[in-house]
C-alpha cells in the first residue's frame, strides 16, 4: 500500500510575490475570471513537483515579468491564505504563499506567459497603496493594502501573516 503524503494535499498550491517598486507601487495583473468579470492579482503561480516555495516564486517572477531573482533573495514568507474553492476547472482546498520583493524599476516582460495566462491576463499595473485601499475593483488577496503598508512601515513580519480567504 502506498504511503500517504505528509501534510495537507492541496488542489492547488501557489507561490506569489508582492513586487514593489521604488515609488512604493505594487505590481498586479488583471486576470479575467469565469466567476467574476476580472480580478487583480499578484505575480505567481503553481508549485512544480519537488520545487521549494521560493524557487517557484522566483521562477514565476521570471516567467511573468522577466525579472531574474535568486530564490534566496526573496527572503521568508510574509503572508499566506487558503481555503476551499470551486473554480470550475479545479475544485478543492487551495493555498497561496506570499513573498515580498522590491525593485528599483522594471519593464514588465510577459513573453514567458503560458497560453492560459496569455488568454486570461489582459493588463498589468503598478498600484499605489492609496489606490489599492480605495479601489472598488476585485483585488486578491484581501487585506493586501494593510499588509503592504505594514511591511513598508515595520519591515517583513517575523511570522507569515494569515490573510482572509477570498473565495
Amino acid at each position: 500500500m502506498p504511503t500517504p503524503p505528509e501534510g495537507p494535499v492541496y488542489a492547488r498550491h501557489t507561490a506569489r510575490v508582492l513586487l514593489m517598486n521604488k515609488e512604493d507601487r505594487l505590481l498586479l495583473f488583471k486576470f479575467h475570471s469565469s466567476r467574476r468579470r476580472f480580478i487583480w492579482l499578484t505575480p505567481g503561480g503553481g508549485i512544480d513537483e519537488g520545487e521549494a516555495l521560493n524557487e517557484a516564486a522566483a521562477r514565476e517572477l521570471r516567467e511573468e515579468t522577466g525579472l531574474v531573482v535568486s530564490p534566496d533573495a526573496l527572503g521568508s514568507l510574509v503572508a499566506y491564505t487558503g481555503g476551499f474553492a470551486d473554480l470550475g476547472w479545479i475544485k478543492g482546498v487551495f493555498r497561496e504563499d506570499f513573498f515580498f520583493y522590491r525593485v528599483d524599476s522594471l519593464d514588465i516582460d510577459m513573453s514567458g506567459f503560458t497560453e492560459v495566462e496569455r488568454k486570461a491576463i489582459s493588463a498589468h499595473r503598478w498600484w499605489s497603496l492609496d489606490e489599492l485601499a480605495a479601489t472598488d475593483e476585485a483585488v486578491v488577496p484581501w487585506d493586501l493594502a494593510p499588509l503592504v503598508t505594514s511591511i513598508l512601515r515595520d519591515g517583513p513580519p517575523q511570522n507569515a501573516v494569515a490573510l482572509p480567504w477570498h473565495h
